[in-house]
């Protein structure tokens, strides 16, 4: 086994996907020389800056798959993802189904996402839930660097597109950028064991639609992806303490849910704490119930999830966002503790 870097642990796969496929182009911003290693290698062929225009090499991207290659899009921020929302939502995920399967568009978009660094609420959403709500796309979320290559060999060899969302907690590069700016003075809540760690000797794909038990328990369950597993993995050790042993998914995939998973972990411990980084309502805290409660289990039920607008200010955002503190507390009440 290797160890590698959140972000490196990415490109890593990228190149060996992009040296066994030459069908595999990357399009973004500035991707020549934020891909400076992967622009030497491959060339200004395969390699592709784009105008600061994401509407138009998101939109290019989808024509490019369909006529046969396999564009990896980077999008800077999820958030600017709402300016391409039409090559997305009215083009490549609708054209498998509205040609009768004779079209694919196999492509990724890579975006980053998530908070805890004082980027306000235009820069640090999430929106997993927003994009997992359209038939068609699939949408994945790695929390370690073994996943986040595993599943961006996935992502690339998926039929249909991807969108592949890495939070810049864990990505070091993100954080040299985050760090700047005046901002070096501020303290980062970084996991880890999601920033850095094994990686196989030979990538291979993570399936898709598969979740993974974190952490094994009886008492609650703790679902989530990306840093708000690390988040209730640190939540669970302090609730051991308490005697409640905690139960922690890592769902990975968004879109397609994994529901076996949950509901084998729901139908033991009886008790399901949702945590998500996306907003509350209409997302997938709501789908995790909804989920286990079609299914005709009985459980008792809380969530811990991003409430409203992020705000800019430091000690105002982490009361917004989902921490081990605020995860901690809800586990606890739910376990009646």
């Amino acid at each position: 086994m290797r160890t590698m870097n959140f972000a490196e642990a990415i490109e890593d796969a990228l190149a060996y996907m992009m040296a066994k496929d030459e069908r595999i182009i990357i399009l973004g911003e500035d991707v020549q020389m934020i891909r400076l290693n992967l622009f030497a290698r491959f060339g200004k062929d395969r390699v592709l800056a784009a105008p600061i225009s994401e509407s138009a090499f998101v939109g290019a991207a989808v024509s490019a798959a369909m006529a046969g290659l396999r564009p990896v899009v980077e999008v800077m921020l999820v958030d600017f993802i709402g300016v391409a929302m039409d090559a997305l939502l009215n083009h490549a995920a609708k054209i498998e189904v509205f040609s009768g399967g004779k079209w694919n568009v196999p492509m990724v978009v890579r975006a980053a996402c998530g908070g805890g660094y004082g980027d306000g609420g235009q820069h640090e959403q999430s929106l997993w839930g927003m994009l997992a709500h359209i038939p068609g796309l699939t949408v994945v979320v790695p929390s370690t660097p073994a996943d986040a290559g595993g599943l961006l060999i996935s992502a690339i060899e998926h039929k249909g597109p991807v969108i592949y969302l890495e939070h810049k907690l864990l990505a070091d590069y993100w954080l040299d950028y985050m760090g700047a700016g005046g901002r070096h003075t501020v303290e980062f809540d970084v996991p880890q064991q999601g920033a850095h760690g094994p990686v196989p000797d030979q990538w291979q794909p993570v399936p898709i639609g598969k979740a993974i038990v974190r952490r094994q328990g009886t008492d609650i369950t703790i679902a989530g992806v990306g840093v708000t597993v690390h988040r209730a993995i640190e939540s669970a050790e302090l609730l051991e303490k308490k005697g409640v042993a905690a139960e922690v998914i890592d769902l990975r995939t968004v879109a397609p849910l994994d529901a076996e998973a949950l509901l084998e972990s729901v139908s033991k411990t009886g008790r399901l704490l949702a945590v998500d980084e996306d907003y509350r309502d209409y997302g997938l805290s709501g789908e995790l119930a909804a989920k286990t409660l079609e299914s005709g289990i009985q459980i008792k039920y809380s969530r811990v999830c991003t409430e409203d607008t992020i705000p800019y200010n430091r000690d105002l955002e982490d009361r917004t966002l989902p921490g081990t503190d605020r995860i901690f507390n809800a586990a606890l009440e739910l376990s009646g503790t």
